[in-house]
């Protein structure tokens, strides 16, 4: 049975694992930021003390075999005072670690509740706020800046960190250690990718491991993160972060449909240009993974994107070739 780790945190990492669940003779893991700050998670951050809960609740429904224990999961509050823009999985893992003491625990008891096949894990058990360095000497701290459009939008970032700093969890450490393959992306670089990589001891775990090392580049820009960056300056940051070169790109090759481009012209968000021709074939997987369709989503604190998705059945295609 094929090991393999997924490393990331919301809707990209939770699509990943939700193609490879159904492939056989697959042991999967996901290993996951705790840096949210915004929306339910933050407001229950701040509430209780605990770790943010989000990005590990996604992946516990990518994980679920039913559909109705997946949308539970999800569910959101959309009234009720004090309820209004929380996520039922959200208010189940906070309840989870209050009565465990840990969100480790919280999580192993979920999986247990809920019959879920596959391992999650925070990447570090430690509460941690994200520092955003930017090009211009600004620092501001907290992962809920990187989608405020009126702070820094187009900004270029040069470092994150966390404070405190932190160290890895073992559990994650020794997932890493003893995977055949490591699945990097895809998702926000500075708000789902990185806070895992500048855990203390993780840029090392990868480093060491023998594992193939995938990275699924993100098919759009973000203006809040990575406003002008092509692909090249998103597989640098990250090979720069661990010391390791990667040893698989997926790259999106598919034409975006005018309509959905348009929505995210609007938003100064473009689609990732590959400048990969340099890395050498042997490298790159280029193959149309758009899935084209429009998805509107209302954010918690009513900002309303656009969003275009892997399309999770020709990426499960691709990643079983590769593992």
């Amino acid at each position: 049975m094929k090991k393999v780790v997924v490393i990331g945190g919301g809707t990209g990492t939770s699509m990943v694992l939700s193609s490879l669940k159904e492939h056989d003779g697959i042991d999967l893991s996901a290993i996951v930021s705790v840096a949210d700050s915004g929306g339910s998670t933050g407001r229950l951050r701040d509430e209780f003390g605990f770790q943010p809960v989000g990005d590990l609740r996604q992946a516990l429904a990518a994980f679920a075999e039913k559909d109705w224990i997946k949308n539970l999961l999800l569910y959101r509050f959309n009234k009720g005072h004090g309820l209004e823009g929380h996520n039922l999985g959200n208010l189940v893992l906070t309840a989870l670690q209050d009565m465990t003491g840990s969100t480790a625990k919280a999580i192993e008891v979920a999986s247990k509740i809920f019959r879920l096949q596959g391992h999650i894990y925070p990447i570090t058990t430690k509460p941690v706020n994200l520092v955003i360095e930017y090009s211009d000497g600004t620092v501001e701290i907290g992962e809920h800046i990187l989608d405020d459009a009126d702070m820094h939008a187009g900004d270029r970032i040069i470092g994150i960190k966390t404070s405190p700093r932190a160290e890895i969890y073992n559990q994650a450490k020794l997932a890493i250690a003893n995977t055949d393959v490591i699945i990097i992306g895809p998702g926000d670089l500075y708000g789902s990718i990185m806070p895992n990589l500048v855990i203390g001891g993780a840029p090392e775990a990868i480093r060491r491991s023998k594992a193939k090392l995938i990275f699924i580049m993100n098919l759009m820009t973000r203006y809040t993160q990575t406003h002008n960056m092509n692909a090249g300056d998103h597989l640098k940051v990250i090979e720069q972060q661990i010391g390791r070169k990667v040893d698989v790109v997926i790259v999106n090759n598919g034409k975006v449909p005018a309509k959905i481009l348009k929505a995210y012209r609007e938003q100064h968000e473009y689609p990732v240009t590959d400048d990969l021709k340099k890395l050498g074939s042997s490298r790159i997987i280029r193959v149309n993974l758009i899935r084209s369709t429009l998805v509107k989503q209302n954010l918690a604190d009513a900002v309303h994107r656009s969003y275009l998705r892997h399309d999770p059945d020709k990426l499960k295609l691709v990643l079983g070739k590769l593992i």
